[in-house]
């Protein structure tokens, strides 16, 4: 059957078109994607308001008519944490159900976490032993570990790049001062989640997914992402901390300049090495493996799953 999942996120509105059966692999046969920064139309009052939920509404009505073009049978729409955290989420969810005729699921943290591990073990399969995955978003960052399918931890956190950039890193470049702030904060509250994760013992793999993770590795000499999702990739600590003090003294369009950075993610680039640096080295990572699979992937096998017991 062909497939549709539409991924509502911080940064991007992203329909994920697969070909897929029973018992094989997702087939992607097609991607459209709409930067949209969601989480920078917040209002004063955590809102999204009027101007944002018809931009958001427009982008979804947009999509829906891309699936439809695409002959898609069954469509997922789902949102994380930018609609998630709005405070007039409820409206929000009813106007685009009403307007675009498509119903939008708001995934807690946590289950974020659980499908992109689903996700990963599942293209790592059951030789990689007990897993560990990261997965930087651009509200929140979520964390899962365990030996099987369904992770033992799951946990999510405010640590997002976009939420980092826009709450504590002011400039561009930032002063040394909110850098500095911004670690000691992202410390913080990774202290409360480090334990649970590593409680019953060191992963046998650690694994990091998602755009963010993906540009610091090119970064930290990855293979561009054109040489295909199969080649092995890996981001390491110490890369890490050669990337950081260069990002921090760059402003956003020199950024943008970087082998694999978008121009719509250099500005919160900083503060997604923030977040990874401090993450690895709060887990006690030297280095992570790079898996092509993240949340969406995770969400089409759930719902594949679902089918096939139907």
């Amino acid at each position: 059957m062909r497939l549709g999942v539409l991924d509502v996120g911080s940064n991007t509105v992203h329909l994920l078109v697969v070909d897929a059966h029973r018992g094989g692999q997702p087939d992607p046969v097609r991607s459209h994607k709409e930067e949209l920064r969601l989480a920078e139309l917040l209002q004063q009052d955590g809102a999204l308001g009027a101007t944002g939920t018809d931009v958001l509404v427009g982008a979804v009505q947009r999509a829906s008519k891309a699936a439809e073009a695409e002959g898609v049978e069954d469509l997922v729409a789902f949102a994380t944490s930018a609609v998630r955290d709005a405070t007039d989420s409820a409206q929000v969810l009813e106007a685009v159900r009403t307007r675009s005729g498509v119903q939008l699921e708001v995934l807690p943290g946590e289950d974020e976490a659980r499908l992109t591990f689903l996700a990963v073990r599942r293209w790592y399969g059951w030789s990689a032993g007990r897993l560990l995955c990261l997965d930087i978003g651009g509200g929140s960052l979520e964390l899962a570990a365990g030996t099987h399918e369904e992770p033992d931890v799951a946990v999510s956190l405010p640590l997002g790049a976009g939420r980092i950039s826009r709450d504590r890193l002011p400039g561009d470049p930032p002063k040394r001062r909110d850098v500095d702030a911004a670690r000691a904060h992202i410390r913080e509250l990774l202290q409360g989640a480090v334990p649970a994760l590593l409680a019953p013992g060191p992963p046998d793999l650690a694994v990091v997914t998602s755009k963010t993770f993906r540009s610091l590795a090119r970064l930290d000499g990855a293979a561009p992402y054109s040489e295909g999702p199969r080649v092995p990739r890996v981001l390491t600590r110490r890369g890490l901390a050669r990337v950081v003090p260069l990002l921090a003294a760059m402003r956003a369009e020199d950024r943008a300049r970087l082998p694999g950075v978008s121009p719509g993610r250099a500005a919160q680039l900083l503060a997604g090495a923030l977040v990874a640096y401090e993450a690895l080295d709060a887990l006690g990572l030297d280095e992570v493996s790079v898996c092509p699979w993240a949340l969406r992937e995770g969400v089409t096998l759930r719902r594949l799953d679902w089918l096939a017991g139907t």
